[in-house]
Parts: structure tokens; sequence; C-alpha cells
């Protein structure tokens, strides 16, 4: 299992509800096409899957 994710934001999240745009945020995206490197652990997961529409994700 790797120890960290790369999770790059491919859809604007304008459209989605406030609680995904602060999801998007916490993750510290905040342009199309930018990437952020996260631990994989269950705290991360449970984000990625709440916006997983958003996102693409890549283990490192």
């Amino acid at each position: 299992m790797a120890d960290t994710l790369k999770i790059t934001l491919v859809k604007s999240p304008i459209g989605a509800i406030p609680k995904q745009k602060a999801t998007v945020e916490a993750l510290g995206l905040h342009k199309i096409g930018q990437s952020v490197e996260q631990k994989n652990n269950n705290a991360t997961k449970g984000q990625i899957q709440k916006i997983r529409h958003l996102v693409k994700v890549e283990e490192i």
C-alpha cells in the first residue's frame, strides 16, 4: 500500500454543494489541474470519497 496519494482536481466545484466545496479546499486544492500530495489514511480516503467525481487519485 502506498504511503502517499496524489490528488488532482479535474472538475470545477462551482456547481457542487457547499460541503463538497469545503472538502476540496480542505485538501488544499484551488485550481483545476492542481495536484497535492496527502497521506494515505482513512481520513483522506473519506474526503476523496465525498468528492470522487471532482478529482483524480494516484498512489505514489
